[in-house]
Parts: structure tokens; C-alpha cells; sequence
């Protein structure tokens, strides 16, 4: 058993001092047991506790740390920049730079405004979106997860369904009667919903691949049946690209799938580590925002130099380095198959979704097309084999509708470790249960 004592003495301190003693439900373990890790350090594939325990890791910060962890390239830019100050206030050459890059980057894009995080994009790009249609509904997916902006927690995935609550008190009945939610991957279900609410709906936000009921792929057709039928409606559609935005190709899910937005929203990776986020769009939809237009939103720290550093640092590596997304769709896809195989051999065939470098292990046999298929995983037999690869040096998310994010950092010792850690626990589990 790995010793643990200083993370389990971290989380006491903390309890008295932070809600639950973390800073985001999720890491507080309780959709697994047991205590959280408190991290020390990380370099490359590899994490370090408190109690200078390595772990192979597959959360690379949910998501931004596609080259891995202290990547020379980044850090060499974030110390630059430090040289000029921490944070300005007022606008920079780097803020261009990066609206210049992030437009070259995704088609669908022609203006862009720079926030502090995820959250603040998507509740951002809703506002948008209604100042831009005088409408007032919007309609998300089951299980698709978009930040805690009021909007969004209505039947939302992630956190919210791994604590068990996913409508959230302090959600007023207002802003959930404005809030339309449909299933995933439904799109019978969809025009249902928008006849019902017709000329009412402003915007239409989807997770084009949901990574925040697990990975969720879309089906075939799906997302050219939600840009048809917003077209139709004159409803702006929202990608919430936040996770899959720069990973799954240097244009995101929509530079896979062939299929444009109105409105992208972004974070993670273009921050290269740094708390930042970003949303943008068509033009005439971009020039609402003020001092363009009349829908007012602003920040502090929005463009702050060393984030537009970091993310400057990782985009024009990506953007020059297409490689990268042919090695991580290579580990992905052989981390897949491996597990699967490990599965069929000791008699179960637990869903394995992925795509390029997002992957989620379900403990269920039935297909995952939406968050109530998700459900039927067994969560407490994912607690345990999540405990189980703990002890065996492999970080994942610790809740079941999670996806986990591969780096390139990634070494084939690395995943085979991965395969030969899944083919002991889960021996060990089932021996167990027989």
C-alpha cells in the first residue's frame, strides 16, 4: 500500500478551511473513497504526491496538457513574459497575436474575445447569443457539462452528477424555466423540443464530443441534424469546445467533423496550463459584444500577458506540429484496444469509448450514446478499480463520468504499464466478487 499520510493530513487541515476541503467538487474523491491526492509536482507523463508517490497520469489537468507536464517550450515563454509583469489592465500585442492565431486555427471563427476560464465563455457566448436573437430559452444536453453558470445546471453531467446533484440549489426557477434540456444524440427528441418552444429559442450549446458524462462520441450525422435544424429556427448554435478544442485537431471537434458553429467556446489548452478561456464566432454575432455592441461583458484579468504567453507557446507548436495529433490518436486508439482485449479475456465487455486523445472505460456492457446509458455504469465498481489503479501508479479521473486526456509525453512503456495496472485490478476485482 502506498503511504499517504501527508495528503490524508493536507485534507484534515483543509476541511477547516475550504468547503469539503478542495477547490472543485470532483477531486474530493467521493465518487471513489477514500482521500484525495494532494500533488507536489509534475513532469512530463508523471505526477508526484505529497508523499513522493509517482503516478502515470490521465487527467493532464483535464485536459490542457497535451505535450504533458512542464514542457520547456511553455515555461520558456511564461518566463519571458514575467519579465514585463504579471498583469496589465489594458491591452497587449499578445492578445492580437493570439486572437490572429485562434482565428487561423478554426474556420468557424472570425472574431474572438479572450475570458479567465471556461465558465466565463460559456456564459458569456449565451448572453451572446440572446442579445444577438432577442430570445430568451436555451437548450443543453443531458449529461453535457458547461461550467456552474446558473444556465447550466440543469440535468448537467460531470461534478454535478457525480455529487449527486444535478439540478443545484441557488439555481432560480427563472433561469431553469429558460433552460430547455434534451438527450444527447437525439435528434427526434430535439425538434420535438424546439416546435414545442418555437421562435423562443436564442441558442443551442453542445459538448460536440462530451467528455463530461465520460467520452461521448456523437453519432453519425448528429451534429450536421443540430446545425440543420438551428439554420431552420434561427437558433445559434453554440460547440463547446472547451475540452476538445486544440485536442482532437489543431480546429478542434469541428475540424473532424466537418461541421461549423455560430459560436465556439474555448479554454484549457489554450492557456498551455494558465487559467484562461475564450469564446468567438461569426462576425456579425462577435460584434454584439461590447464596446462593439450593446451586450456588456468584461474582466479584469481577461488577456492577462502571461496566460496569452503560455497559450501562444502550445498553439503555434500545434498549429506547426501536426504530427502530435497522429502520435495521440495512436496511443488512444492502442490504449482502447488493448483494454477491450484485457476485458473479453476475463469474461466482460465494459464499453470503451474514445476518440484521439479522450478515453473512458465504462463498468457497463451496453453501448454509451447519452447520459442515461452512462448511468447504467457500475459506479461502485469503478470506485474501487479506481483505487485499485491508484495503488498500481495510475492517476485517472476519479469519477466515472469523466474522460480521461492522454499526452504525448506518453511513452509505450507507459501505456503498457496502463494495460498490465487495468489487467490486474480488474482480476482482482472479479476474484473478489465470484
Amino acid at each position: 500500500m502506498k503511504d499517504l499520510t501527508r495528503s490524508k493530513d493536507l485534507f484534515e487541515k483543509a476541511q477547516h478551511v475550504i468547503p469539503g476541503g478542495v477547490n472543485s467538487p470532483v477531486r474530493a474523491f467521493k465518487a471513489v473513497g477514500g482521500n484525495p491526492i494532494f500533488v507536489k509536482s509534475a513532469k512530463g507523463a508523471y505526477m508526484y504526491d505529497e508523499d513522493n508517490n509517482r503516478y502515470i497520469e490521465l487527467i493532464n489537468s483535464w485536459g490542457p496538457m497535451i505535450l504533458g507536464h512542464g514542457n520547456e517550450l511553455i515555461e520558456a515563454a511564461v518566463a519571458e513574459a514575467l519579465k514585463s509583469s504579471l498583469s496589465f489592465g489594458a491591452p497587449t500585442a499578445k492578445e492580437v497575436e493570439m486572437a490572429e492565431l485562434i482565428c487561423s486555427m478554426v474556420p468557424s471563427i472570425e472574431k474572438v474575445r479572450m475570458v479567465n476560464s471556461g465558465t466565463e465563455a460559456t456564459m458569456s457566448a449565451i448572453r451572446v447569443a440572446r442579445g444577438y436573437t432577442g430570445r430568451d430559452k436555451i437548450i443543453k444536453f443531458e449529461g453535457c457539462y458547461h461550467g456552474h453558470g446558473d444556465s447550466f445546471l440543469i440535468a448537467a453531467g460531470s461534478g454535478a452528477a457525480t455529487m449527486g446533484t444535478p439540478n443545484s440549489p441557488g439555481v432560480t426557477k427563472g433561469t431553469a424555466k429558460d433552460t430547455l434540456t434534451a438527450p444527447f444524440n437525439d435528434l427526434k427528441a430535439l425538434k420535438d423540443l424546439v416546435e414545442k418552444n418555437k421562435g423562443e429559442v436564442a441558442a443551442l450549446i453542445v459538448e460536440p464530443v462530451a467528455g463530461n458524462m465520460g467520452c461521448v462520441l456523437p453519432e453519425s450525422n448528429y451534429l450536421q441534424g443540430l446545425r440543420d435544424i438551428c439554420d431552420k429556427e434561427g437558433i445559434v448554435l453554440i460547440f463547446d469546445e472547451v475540452m476538445t478544442g486544440f485536442r482532437l485537431s489543431k480546429a478542434g471537434a469541428q475540424g473532424i467533423f466537418g461541421v461549423k458553429p455560430d459560436l465556439t467556446t474555448l479554454g484549457k489548452i489554450i492557456g498551455g496550463g494558465m487559467p484562461v478561456g475564450a469564446y468567438g464566432g461569426k462576425k456579425e454575432i462577435m460584434d454584439y459584444v461590447s464596446p462593439q455592441g450593446p451586450v456588456y461583458q468584461a474582466g479584469t484579468l481577461s488577456g492577462n500577458p502571461i496566460a496569452m504567453s503560455a497559450g501562444l507557446a502550445i498553439l503555434t507548436y500545434l498549429n506547426e506540429h501536426p504530427e502530435v495529433y497522429t502520435q495521440i490518436e495512436s496511443s488512444g486508439k492502442y490504449l482502447a484496444e488493448q483494454l477491450a482485449l484485457a476485458n473479453s479475456a476475463i469474461g466482460k465487455n465494459y464499453t470503451i469509448n474514445q476518440l484521439g486523445s479522450m478515453i473512458s472505460v465504462f463498468f457497463t456492457e451496453q453501448p454509451v450514446t447519452d447520459f442515461e446509458s452512462a448511468k447504467s455504469s457500475d459506479t461502485a465498481m469503478f470506485g474501487k478499480y479506481f483505487q485499485g489503479m491508484l495503488q498500481e501508479g495510475i492517476y485517472l479521473p476519479p469519477a466515472q463520468f469523466e474522460s480521461w486526456f492522454l499526452s504525448t509525453a506518453l511513452s509505450t512503456t507507459d501505456l503498457e504499464d496502463i494495460i498490465a495496472a487495468h489487467k490486474k485490478v480488474l482480476n482482482n476485482l472479479l476474484s473478489q466478487t465470484d
